[in-house]
């Protein structure tokens, strides 16, 4: 594979080190930068995550990241994924320690899991599941029909409208496993931890972007 730079997004809340190591396997430089002026004119960012989408947010925000990944994305043409969190943090809002905004880069809201006594789910949702594709093409090239991605979050993101490619896993029920509308990419689970189907599907984002 042509060697291509992503720009990692490092907020303080990111699970970075294993993003790196996976691009790294598939010959694919990456920087990692908590610097809004690098971040603004990057083609290609990978936001990820892990923690509280309002914490996040704020952090994105008091450093001026918010914007600059909005400049980035909006203004400039370039491609995003979201990872987990950041996936989440490119939707519209989340009720996570209370009501809190995101970039509003797709539409989709953020809440928690919710069980019920005849249906119980153990929150969080920790491990492999099946994810199923509503096509095969982009960034979802090359997977099976079903296949099985590694999670750990409490919350997710809900499927309302979404233009483009969808992913759902069910989990007590369905959910927004992962989407691609656009440059605008993002997965719940980590890719970056879920073996061979996890880097194909960093393959697809790398094959979408220009290089450096």
């Amino acid at each position: 594979m042509a060697s291509h730079c992503i720009t990692i997004v490092d907020y303080g809340m990111g699970n970075i080190g294993s993003v790196v190591g996976a691009l790294k396997f598939l010959g694919v430089e990456s920087v990692v930068t908590p610097d809004p002026e690098q971040v603004q004119m990057a083609q290609s960012l990978i936001l990820p995550g892990v923690g509280s989408f309002r914490k996040a947010m704020e952090k994105l925000r008091s450093t001026g990241l918010d914007q600059a990944i909005l400049e980035a994305v909006e203004k400039k043409g370039g491609a995003i994924l979201g990872i987990c969190l950041g996936m989440q943090l490119l939707g519209a809002a989340s009720t996570e320690d209370g009501e809190s905004s995101g970039l509003l880069l797709v539409p989709n809201r953020v809440d928690r899991f919710t069980t019920d006594t005849s249906n119980p789910t153990k929150i969080p949702h920790v491990g492999f599941n099946s994810v199923q594709f509503s096509d095969r093409e982009g960034l979802f090239s090359d997977l099976p029909e079903k296949a099985d991605f590694y999670f750990v979050h409490s919350y997710r993101m809900l499927q309302e409208d979404l233009k483009g490619r969808t992913a759902i896993c069910d989990y007590g029920g369905e959910f927004l496993a992962a989407f691609e509308t656009g440059r605008i990419c993002g997965t719940q689970f980590h890719p970056e931890k879920s073996q061979t189907n996890g880097l194909i599907l960093l393959k697809n984002f790398i094959e979408m972007v220009s290089s450096c």
